[in-house]
This record gives C-alpha cells, sequence and structure tokens, in this order.
C-alpha cells in the first residue's frame, strides 16, 4: 500500500465496499503514511466485483451445467432411498455422500430435508426426525463443481396426497413455470418475481410465498440479481438465476420447487431439469 500511494500522481485509491470487510480496510489503512490514512483510500460509488461476476461466460456456464446435472443425478439417486421412518439426516447424509462419489468438491449450502409438518419450514435443515408414512419432503441441495455453486429444490409426497394438498402442488408448479417462462434478457427482476407470485395470488395464496422468487447463482450460493418484488434490475444474457416460488402453511406442510435457470438471447434455459410433476412414493 505504500508503494501505490508513493507512485507519481497517486492521489486517491478506490476500494469495493461490497467485498472490503471492516478489518481489511483498517490494515490497509495501517500501512499508509499517517497523513494519507483519511483521504487516499475511498469506497467506489459503484460495485466493481458483482456487475463482472454477474455474467458468465461459455466456459463458466458449462461448468454450471455440469453442477445442475449432478444434482439431478442426486434427485434420481435419493428417490430410492426415501422411505417412512428414515431419518431426515440419514437422507442428507446420503445426498452428500453420493454427490461425493459423482465429482463434488462439497455441498454449496447446508442440505435442506423437511418433512411433514417442517416442509411449512422454509430453510428446515435436516434433523433427526423421521419421515412421516404421509406427507411432503421438501429437498434444497447443492454441490460445488470447480470452484461454481449449484442449487435446485423438489418436493415429493410419501404416501397419497389429499384433494388439497395435491392442489397445493399444482399452484406452485404453475408458479414456478411462469416464473421460468418470465426469464429473458430485458426482464426486470420485479417481473419475473411477479410472474410466478401472481399465480399464486389467484389460488389464494400469495400469503404463503414468504421470499423473493429466486436470486443469482456463481462462486457463491447467493449472488446478484435478487428476483424479488420491485426488484427494478434486468436481466442479462450469461446470468445464472434461481426461480424458486413455495408456499409455508404452518402446521400443515410446505411446497417449493426450484430451477437453476441460465438467461439467454432465446429467453430462459433450465439446467435443473429433474422431473417437477408431483412424484408419490
Amino acid at each position: 500500500m505504500q508503494w501505490l500511494a508513493a507512485q507519481p500522481g497517486a492521489e486517491t485509491a478506490g476500494f469495493d465496499p461490497a467485498w472490503t470487510s471492516v478489518a481489511e480496510l483498517t490494515r490497509l489503512k495501517a500501512a499508509l503514511p499517517t497523513k494519507l490514512r483519511r483521504s487516499f483510500l475511498s469506497p467506489l460509488a459503484a460495485p466493481l466485483v458483482e456487475p463482472l461476476r454477474n455474467i458468465k461466460d461459455d466456459e463458466e456456464l458449462a461448468v454450471m451445467s455440469e453442477a445442475a446435472l449432478i444434482g439431478c443425478k442426486l434427485f434420481e439417486h435419493i428417490l430410492g432411498f426415501l422411505r417412512p421412518g428414515r431419518k431426515e439426516i440419514e437422507v442428507a447424509a446420503e445426498l452428500e455422500y453420493k454427490a461425493r462419489l459423482l465429482g463434488a468438491e462439497g455441498m454449496s449450502f447446508e442440505t435442506i430435508v423437511a418433512s411433514g409438518v417442517r416442509s411449512a419450514l422454509p430453510h428446515g435443515r435436516a434433523t433427526d426426525t423421521r419421515l412421516p408414512r404421509k406427507g411432503f419432503v421438501t429437498l434444497d441441495f447443492g454441490i460445488i463443481l470447480r470452484g461454481y455453486c449449484s442449487d435446485m429444490t423438489r418436493t415429493v409426497f410419501l404416501g397419497k396426497p389429499n384433494a388439497t394438498e395435491r392442489s397445493a402442488y399444482e399452484a406452485v408448479l404453475e408458479a414456478q413455470e411462469a416464473g421460468v417462462l418470465a426469464v429473458r434478457p430485458g426482464a426486470r427482476c420485479g417481473d419475473v418475481d411477479e410472474a410466478a407470485r401472481g399465480v399464486l395470488r389467484k389460488a389464494g395464496l400469495a400469503e404463503a410465498f414468504s421470499h423473493s422468487t429466486g436470486h443469482g447463482v456463481g462462486l457463491e450460493i447467493h449472488e446478484s440479481p435478487r428476483i424479488g418484488a420491485g426488484q427494478t434490475n434486468r436481466l442479462q444474457a450469461g446470468m445464472v438465476v434461481t426461480i424458486e416460488p413455495g408456499i409455508y402453511l404452518p402446521g400443515q406442510f410446505g411446497i417449493r420447487i426450484e430451477d437453476m435457470v441460465a438467461v439467454t438471447l432465446a429467453g430462459g434455459q433450465v439446467l435443473t431439469p429433474a422431473p417437477k410433476a408431483l412424484i408419490e412414493l
């Protein structure tokens, strides 16, 4: 830092406040001459790192597509492992073990396995709760492959769903597919959110949808842009986002369906083509 400040014409240096911690900024200032510690370092007016990471090149997209397809293989595998009485943590462990065998460097976040009434928890991490004889099981998981994350969610049913459960699932599926269809270059993130949220509103389930419709994915599991209500950012070709509407009815059940979608010049390309029609086990 002293070397930089000593360069001819160097009057200031910018830092990205979105990626520079307080501790790092303190360290950088401490490396400067006392007279420059207040004035030499200044925050950038706009983020520098995130806009560069938002747009994936062909090589990045290829890795992310491969990671997403491994996720689909994991889902296919776990369908044969699910049965009443198994603990949620056993399901999560099986997913994570199989992911390693398929080449994953690790999981991109703590695996969510939420069954029965626990499926009404949007972030129901796996516990020692046993899978019910009858009820929804939400599986939300992702892997890291060559540094890039994947993310997908599927909700299946153990036993035979009643009319209310089946109708709720169909509403979430319709909302999710509407969100995917809304993905295209130039689309406002808020409009994509509304495409999904509007379906649930018509079904009388909008109040049960308590989070944004999606988010960017890349080197981190949550990146910009945010696909949420009122977001004015526009999608660009090369972005990879999730579309994951869900409903959560405390004491009853929850349902979420999530795909990774690449924004292409032709629209949205689903990277996680695992089955989404209601699976009954």
